[in-house]
């Protein structure tokens, strides 16, 4: 089975593009439903799964705008890319989250101090079942995009997606304890229990993003790609000082590659080109930068990232 080949930015763009649109219309159709489930049952659990799925949809909305500015071009005034609008929109994410969970958590409370019945428990679980079936779906089809193309802001829009999941089977359970079994307590329970689930679902997607921005480096292994590709080169003794980070759906990668030190300007320069081509086509939306070093002849690198960096 082949490997397929790493995808251009603009392939990576429509593919970010359509996900976070089917995310938006999902969250759209799913607000409606559990807004009239809700007016219908009165549960808690359906109030705090829409309120839930009510911030999704402002989240979505944020992912679909961030992705779009993030794969546009550098300008004069930001020459590495917009890149980190993801993160940002990452960090946005998160905290609309923790609101979701804090009115969610509000309002269970205060059920589980005065439990109630719920009405319509029938119609509530059939529209938290048809939550978790379209969710399921956007998962799935998220998980398939990044798959594809790197995105922090979709990585985080499908974290509280797939928090919904887990959530929405809490809501559907303490809805049925509650309609069929008179356990009113239950539904309230359930609401809580969604509260502590978007926390920590909110706890990964600002771990993500604060990766992000803070130049977190690239996996073990991506770095090990990229030293193998450069060195394919017989004329390429050695990579030191491999610096990598990733912006939205670019990677900057930096280092320096040892060379013989009788090498005239021009083989060195013609070395250089073709290590990079080769480290592009393992990673096209990379910018890379090389600096060629005469192998036993250099002198230490000064600076604030002077040689301390392997």
């Amino acid at each position: 089975m082949t490997t397929p080949a790493p995808l251009t930015v603009a392939q990576a763009t429509a593919v970010t593009r359509r996900v976070t649109q089917l995310s938006v219309t999902v969250a759209l159709v799913l607000v409606a439903a559990k807004a009239a489930a809700w007016l219908a049952s009165g549960s808690v659990a359906v109030l705090a799964s829409l309120a839930d799925s009510g911030l999704d949809l402002l989240a979505s909305l944020i992912t679909l705008f961030a992705v779009r500015f993030a794969a546009s071009p550098p300008d004069a005034e930001h020459r590495f890319g917009h890149g980190k609008a993801e993160a940002f929109a990452s960090l946005m994410q998160g905290g609309l989250v923790f609101a979701s969970a804090a009115l969610v958590g509000r309002e269970a409370i205060a059920g589980l101090m005065d439990p109630r019945p719920i009405q319509a428990g029938g119609w509530a679980m059939a529209v938290m079942a048809l939550s978790i079936v379209l969710t399921l779906a956007l998962v799935a089809a998220q998980s398939r995009a990044l798959k594809q193309a790197r995105s922090v802001a979709v990585h985080g829009d499908r974290a509280h997606y797939a928090a919904d999941l887990a959530s929405n089977v809490a809501a559907i359970l303490g809805i049925a304890g509650a309609s069929l079994l008179g356990l009113y307590w239950l539904d309230a329970a359930a609401g809580l229990i969604v509260a502590a689930w978007l926390v920590w679902g909110a706890i990964g997607v600002f771990r993500e993003a604060a990766g992000q921005l803070m130049d977190h480096e690239l996996d073990d292994e991506a770095r090990r790609r990229i030293v193998a590709l450069m060195t394919q080169d017989p004329v390429i003794k050695g990579v030191h000082q491999l610096r990598t980070r990733a912006s939205g759906p670019y990677i900057h990668i930096q280092m320096h590659a040892d060379l013989d030190p009788g090498l005239t300007l021009v083989a060195a320069h013609d070395a250089m080109v073709a290590a990079e081509n080769r480290v592009l086509t393992a990673f096209p939306t990379a910018d890379i930068i090389i600096h060629p070093d005469p192998r036993g002849r250099a002198e230490p690198h000064g600076g604030a990232f002077a040689e301390t960096t392997h």
